[in-house]
């Protein structure tokens, strides 16, 4: 990467391009799924962060494709989302609820802030259950059956936007953990299930931001666009 030539380019198009980046963004805590909208330049201003610096970390990545991706098009992205991502939600939401509420019993008098972690937890795990299951009962067969060429309708559209919105919502409740943990900072007296609990977090919002980013600037626009 060159500051001249990347420094303009959208966060979307540079993860995009190496997904090995976004350990890069997440760690920083730049945006690159559902503001990924935004160019190198402008997420760096907002943020404070040194441009210069991104650029020879973002460049300095070796490139890497996501595990188990097999290549192919939009039918088989669609796939490998389910099956990467939506399978690791549906075996993780229900355990990590029930330690987010286990950790706060024991010490949320000590650390009131696990109140909030415990409600948002339980938020996203509501949020995402029917979230999940519009993609894989209606939106991602339509986009598999889609001829190659073609594109989606109105209907899907619609669908799309709505999804798109959730997810929206879902990384500013993920923004919000980030914020209440201290970047899941375990505190001097935390426990074992303390220190799960905010691993299992952070493990949750850097898979959920690159499973953001291949459907909301990967998967949807190819099915709305442009053929894969």
């Amino acid at each position: 990467m060159t500051l001249a030539a990347d420094a303009e380019r959208t966060l979307a198009e540079l993860v995009a391009e190496n997904p090995a980046r976004a350990v890069v963004l997440d760690r920083i805590g730049l945006d690159f799924c559902c503001h990924g909208h935004r160019s190198l330049t402008e997420a760096c201003v907002t943020a404070g962060v040194d441009l210069d610096a991104l650029v020879a970390a973002l460049g300095a990545v070796a490139e890497e494709v996501p595990a188990g991706w097999p290549g192919g098009g939009r039918k088989e992205l669609a796939a490998y989302v389910e099956a990467t991502h939506h399978s690791y939600l549906h075996a993780e939401l229900e355990s990590l609820e029930g330690l987010a509420a286990k950790v706060r019993s024991v010490h949320g008098e000590r650390h009131p802030e696990l109140e909030e972690v415990a409600e948002i937890v339980r938020a996203i795990a509501a949020d995402l259950r029917p979230h999940l299951a519009a993609e894989e009962r209606e939106v991602f067969p339509a986009i598999a059956s889609l001829a190659p060429g073609n594109a989606g309708g109105e209907a899907l559209a619609a669908q799309i936007a709505a999804l798109v919105a959730e997810h929206t919502a879902l990384g500013a409740k993920l923004a919000r953990l980030r914020e209440l943990t201290t970047g899941y900072a375990t505190p001097g007296d935390g426990c074992a299930s303390y220190r799960s609990l905010y691993e299992r977090l952070a493990h949750l919002e850097s898979d959920t931001h690159i499973h953001i980013h291949l459907e909301n600037n990967v998967l949807f626009p190819a099915a709305l666009v442009e053929a894969l």
